[in-house]
């Protein structure tokens, strides 16, 4: 394992759940916009994480953090409510709005942040062993 392998793990987990923080916030402030550029409502949004992988002298694969691959969007049926009065109702008063669960998204906020504040405690405490080791040498 290299020196500082621990830091660059703990960093990817730091920028995945980011990224998972940004999607989240973009999932929270859309929750109500009825019309995109594309038609229709906004769709959720959702991150694809993989599992990085480093190749080990003897062919075997070591983890080396993690990626959000791709962002996906959420394909299940918009939210339906009768509002005859809004401008994007259909003939029959009904308003798609977006796939947002704002109880979801509140729930996958908390896990990301605590999963982030994991990652930078295992990133501080990495960067302390090291300091330490370099003082050893001294």
């Amino acid at each position: 394992m290299k020196m500082f392998q621990s830091l660059a793990i703990s960093g990817s987990g730091m920028t995945a759940q980011r990224m998972w923080l940004d999607l989240i916030s973009n999932n929270i402030a859309n929750v109500n916009t009825t019309r995109t550029r594309e038609g229709g409502p906004y769709q959720r949004q959702v991150p694809v994480f993989a599992q990085r992988l480093e190749s080990a002298l003897q062919g075997s694969f070591q983890g080396a953090g993690v990626d959000v691959t791709r962002v996906t969007r959420d394909q299940s049926p918009p939210r339906m409510e009768h509002d005859p009065e809004h401008p994007d109702a259909d003939a029959n008063g009904f308003v798609s709005y977006p796939n947002v669960d704002l109880n979801k998204e509140f729930v996958n906020l908390i896990t990301a942040s605590r999963a982030y504040e994991a990652n930078a405690a295992a990133f501080e405490s990495a960067k302390q062993m090291a300091l330490r080791a370099l003082e050893i040498g001294r």
